[in-house]
């Protein structure tokens, strides 16, 4: 169990897309270093096996079925919650494409998960958290991505949907001071389910290992550690910022 500055004791926090992968390493970390964490995703079953986990290792969870593409699901999640002191927005997702191509179908996809409903999970968590009549420290993290300060080739609507979830880190980091902070957590390509078929194309692979002076990809285990320390009392002072973990990328 983490202590001291990076101790989450006592603390409440809310993870998306925690069924698998980034979310489910994300959720597991914060479980492991005290706090109570709930897991939200469509999947029950994914959920189910991430809690056993959790659970197994001595941690405290809850399990919540929640679509994050229903706006009534949203809000009934989060009005239930006892109380709320973390909110990772980690659900997001990615299809590739050149600009020419994108399905208008896709398009809606992409925006609705990684705009819309980060921007009404937050809402919600916000009017959550204001409900608390104490002073303490809360935090909100939105894995983001280095292509939020970035472009790239066949990612324009990834891209845009990234700069978009910067633009509101700010906005809500400068409105909610300082009762509760606001950051981005900003990765290089991660090792998780959802980019393994991308490195199955080898140009698309020498591509990404060109761009990142440190010549590796990041591991879900890094990027969660990056996230318990936005969401720990030892990043009080920090807020509207984001945390780059790129190996470099964005450097050059």
């Amino acid at each position: 169990m983490s202590k001291g500055l990076f101790s989450l004791d006592g603390k409440t926090a809310v993870v998306t897309g925690a069924g698998r992968g980034l979310g489910a390493d994300i959720a597991s970390l914060l479980a492991e270093s005290g706090a109570h964490v709930y897991l939200l995703s469509k999947d029950a079953g994914e959920l189910e096996k991430v809690a056993a986990s959790i659970h197994g290792n001595g941690g405290a969870c809850t399990s919540v079925v929640c679509d994050l593409l229903k706006d009534d699901q949203i809000e009934r999640t989060f009005s239930e919650l006892p109380t709320l002191d973390i909110l990772v927005n980690n659900a997001g997702t990615n299809i590739p494409s050149r600009l020419a191509d994108v399905k208008t179908s896709d398009l809606d996809f992409v925006i609705g998960l990684n705009v819309r409903a980060t921007f009404l999970a937050t809402r919600a968590a916000v009017r959550k958290m204001l409900e608390c009549e104490d002073a303490g420290d809360r935090s909100i993290v939105n894995i983001s991505s280095q292509m939020g300060h970035v472009g790239a080739p066949d990612r324009s609507v990834y891209c845009m949907t990234k700069h978009a979830m910067e633009g509101l880190t700010k906005a809500a980091a400068v409105e909610l001071a300082p009762r509760i902070r606001v950051n981005t957590v900003a990765p290089t390509f991660v090792d998780t389910p959802m980019t393994q078929p991308f490195f199955e194309d080898e140009q698309f692979k020498r591509w990404v290992f060109d761009r990142i002076p440190m010549g590796r990809l990041l591991s879900s285990h890094q990027v969660a550690a990056a996230v318990l320390y936005l969401a720990s009392p030892a990043a009080a002072m920090i807020t509207g910022t984001s945390l780059r973990i790129d190996g470099g990328w964005t450097a050059q």
